[in-house]
């Protein structure tokens, strides 16, 4: 696990951004494992400016999304759908027939886990797979708990990550399950980027770095993935032994 630390979201999305534009310059039809929230965010605005230069093309690269709220229209302001559509997809020239977000409004959520499953697997996994990570150390939407799954399933959401996310749901009424990848489909990628800012993140990014590798951090199994770079501002990388 490869740790580094900037000072600005800007630097670390232009250092993820690079890594992310490489692969996709040296496989034109790489694919992309993608993620929401805002740690990415400044991310997909350095692949949109190599876009826009003209440095970058995204018309054969494929895009899988790690999770999406259950119950929730489609083109809901706050569905994952519209997410990546504004702050991605709409920007490139991506086909959208190429890109892919888990149904969490499919009428049999247990065979939508199955196929998107069966989807990653029938391209080998991703190239490259961007996290965040959620202050009780979930990646995806994969909680804390006794075990980690191995592939997609359907979680109720624990209260904590609800009271994070209602701030998005302006009726307060945020869906209370999502689709999300298991830790064996996140871990089936070839290359793992995380990122994280800010001092709310700090305890989690200790646990995932530093402790012991246990599903009540669900972050910390990516010790045992042989390629991963963790981007960190100064405030989530504060209480690392390790960065001082």
């Amino acid at each position: 696990m490869e740790i580094k630390v900037f000072q600005t979201k800007e630097q670390i999305g232009a250092a993820a951004g690079k890594i992310i534009a490489d692969i996709v310059k040296n496989d034109p039809a790489a694919k992309l494992g993608l993620a929401t929230g805002a740690s990415p965010v400044p991310t997909y605005r350095y692949l949109i400016g190599q876009y826009e230069a003209g440095e970058i093309s995204f018309r054969g690269v494929s895009a899988y999304n790690l999770d999406e709220y259950c119950d929730l229209p489609r083109d809901d302001e706050n569905s994952y759908y519209t997410f990546m559509r504004r702050n991605l997809f709409d920007h490139i020239d991506i086909d959208p027939a190429n890109t892919h977000i888990p149904d969490g409004n499919a009428a049999d959520t247990d065979a939508e886990c199955r196929r998107y499953d069966a989807l990653i697997d029938s391209i080998g996994g991703v190239d490259v797979q961007i996290l965040g990570i959620g202050t009780d150390g979930h990646i995806g939407f994969n909680e804390p708990g006794d075990s980690f799954a191995p592939g997609t399933f359907r979680i109720k959401l624990h209260e904590s990550t609800i009271e994070s996310n209602s701030i998005y749901f302006k009726d307060g009424k945020m869906p209370r399950y999502a689709l999300t990848m298991g830790i064996g489909t996140i871990m089936s990628a070839k290359k793992i980027i995380l990122i994280a800012t800010g001092a709310a993140k700090a305890k989690a990014v200790k646990a995932m770095i530093e402790g012991e590798v246990s599903p009540a951090c669900q972050a910390s199994i990516l010790q045992t993935h042989p390629d991963v770079t963790v981007f960190l501002d100064e405030a989530a990388a504060e209480l690392l032994t390790s960065e001082k």
